[in-house]
């Protein structure tokens, strides 16, 4: 499900609504590469060029040779065409352009075909640092080069597959939470330190800095059950940030049957976003002092 949060980008996810119903079943649309004004190539171009040069030393290496292996660069807004056969060849995606936010059954049935859905929109000049739906840049940029892993590849279709199971189940909302700490949120550890693999991470300038510069958020251990559990920010920077010890370990969560998770973690009490436990294995300690400087306000 798209799921609303500030400041930058990010919805992730399904919720019915902004655009109305597409004619087309599946909610998707042309993307109409040809109709691209100027201006918005050159709001591509102006997020494209500040953010890649942010990530260059932040960017986990499957992101960035992800980003090197595509045909994307800052002169214009990528054609999904073109990117599908890229990613065809390399994983079996393919790229459909949608123009919002899409029912939840919509979404993962996209996923568990290996079809992920991009917004066929661009955010104004003005609006460059918020936009409550996910627009072009978040997906293709944030996303499209994590999908030339084939990790990320097969653990995105496994989550398609497990969020159509999981809304049946009543475990939509906790099966959310590992997606949000992965896909968008996720950091992992590599040999010069903390990097950023999530693409609501890589699509935002602000947050791009913020989890792995500021001392505010704690940075602990991904353990699934303590994810399953953990609430999330959805209109500011996280509190908390989970970290992979190597990207395999998403492969992992293919193999476990989340039936019987989702009874014995509702049973267990909710985790606030910013809180730690005695079992978390922590990387830093946050100070908190920025999510508490904005409640006193």
């Amino acid at each position: 499900m798209k799921i609303p949060r500030a400041p930058d980008t990010v919805k992730h996810g399904a919720a019915a609504g902004d655009a109305g119903r597409p004619l087309r079943p599946d909610w998707t649309v042309e993307q109409d590469w040809e109709t691209y004004t100027q201006a918005e190539h050159a709001s591509w171009k102006t997020l494209f060029e500040r953010q890649s040069l942010l990530l260059q030393e932040r960017a986990s290496s499957e992101y960035l040779e992800g980003m090197r292996a595509l045909p994307i660069g800052p002169e214009a807004i990528p054609d999904f065409r073109i990117l599908s056969e890229v990613l065809m060849r390399h994983t079996g995606w393919q790229i459909v352009a949608v123009p919002g936010l899409l029912p939840d059954e919509v979404f993962f049935e996209h996923l568990a075909n290996r079809r992920f859905p991009a917004g066929n929109f661009i955010r104004r000049a003005e609006e460059l640092d918020y936009l409550e739906e996910p627009d072009v840049f978040h997906d293709v940029f944030g996303h499209v080069p994590m999908l030339m892993n084939p990790v990320m590849a097969e653990f995105i279709q496994a989550y398609g597959v497990g969020g159509l199971r999981a809304k049946a189940l009543g475990g939509l909302p906790n099966l959310a939470r590992v997606y949000w700490y992965t896909v968008e949120f996720g950091l992992v550890a590599q040999a010069g330190g903390l990097r950023i693999y999530g693409a609501g991470i890589a699509s935002s300038h602000s947050e791009s800095r913020f989890s792995l510069d500021d001392p505010s958020p704690n940075r602990i251990s991904f353990d699934l059950e303590r994810v399953m559990r953990t609430g999330y920010r959805i209109d500011d920077f996280q509190e908390t940030y989970f970290v992979l010890d190597r990207m395999e370990d998403l492969l992992a969560l293919d193999r476990i049957d989340f039936a019987p998770l989702y009874p014995r973690v509702k049973a267990l009490s909710e985790v606030q976003p910013g809180v730690l436990l005695p079992t978390d294995r922590v990387f830093s300690r946050g100070t908190g002092a920025y999510h508490a400087g904005r409640r006193a306000r």
